[in-house]
């Protein structure tokens, strides 16, 4: 029990000290807290004490930072549920562009694994020292062509030629591997020139996919995991993009060398590869 005699304090925060006695001055206030507990009470309150650091400090331990390409911000969702209930390890999905994560890499971002959406990003923090080994493969990724109007897309570079399309969305180029293969496949059909007053450009697949789902544009290039992320929701027309029309987009991932928790980044990692990982991702319209 305490007993707490103050007359002029007129602010106390709650205080949680066993086995403490001490007089406390607060500007012209004075805060007296009489212990009597005896010595069992206090030896059972710091073992308590102890242990709730403990689990507070193990808590946060097993969380894991992920920097996630943003082509992967449907399928992350369920892949975090899927961990977290096999291994009991919680994940924090970082979203964004791929070149974008990378430079957060470079800048000390506490991360301790990285999805990219394609192998060039990690490749380059690999030789850069950011990882201690080189990426490895954990999917491949498929561009389609999409719209929430069905405007039929048979020959669909004649259609983004036509009045009736007046924006084109693609993830930048430089920074987004899925507008670096859309920009592949416009320059190969030979309508890349024609159509650059209609492009606009998103920083990430993510916000494409924001601008195709709530009509902003006309077309947009994008994952085909937008199909699964949508089901039930938003009405799309689609086709996919024939996979020679573009470089293969293989989605290479990293443990970062600066993580502090290497150990359930390891475990993460291999989970990515494992054939769980690969069914999930095959629901999404991903290559295994």
């Amino acid at each position: 029990m305490y007993k707490i005699h103050d007359k002029k304090l007129t602010a106390i925060g709650k205080i949680c000290l066993y086995g403490i006695t001490f007089n406390k001055k607060l500007g012209s206030s004075t805060l007296n807290i009489v212990m009597k507990n005896n010595s069992s009470q206090l030896k059972r309150s710091a073992l308590i004490m102890a242990v709730c650091l403990f689990i507070s400090v193990a808590s946060f331990a097993q969380t894991l930072k992920v920097a996630v390409a943003a082509n992967l911000q449907g399928v992350i969702k369920v892949l975090q549920k899927d961990f977290a209930k096999k291994t009991g390890i919680e994940i924090e999905p970082i979203v964004g562009s791929s070149g974008n994560l990378s430079n957060q890499v470079r800048n000390g971002a506490p991360f301790d694994v990285f999805l990219s959406a394609d192998m060039n990003f990690p490749e380059t923090l690999f030789k850069e020292g950011f990882s201690l080994k080189a990426p490895e493969v954990y999917a491949y990724g498929s561009l389609i062509i999409c719209s929430t109007q069905n405007i039929g897309f048979e020959n669909w570079e004649r259609v983004l030629m036509t009045e009736r399309v007046k924006k084109i969305a693609i993830a930048n180029p430089a920074i987004a591997p899925y507008g670096k293969a859309a920009e592949e496949s416009l320059k190969l059909k030979g309508v890349w020139g024609d159509i650059q007053s209609k492009v606009v450009n998103g920083e990430s697949i993510a916000q494409v996919n924001t601008y195709i789902t709530t009509g902003v544009v006309e077309v947009g290039f994008t994952t085909r995991a937008l199909v699964k992320d949508v089901e039930g929701k938003t009405t799309l027309y689609w086709k996919e993009i024939a996979p020679k029309d573009y470089s293969p987009i293989k989605q290479g991932m990293i443990i970062i060398k600066q993580s502090k928790n290497t150990e359930n980044a390891q475990k993460f990692y291999d989970y990515m590869l494992s054939p769980a990982v690969k069914a999930i991702l095959k629901e999404y319209g991903y290559g295994v």
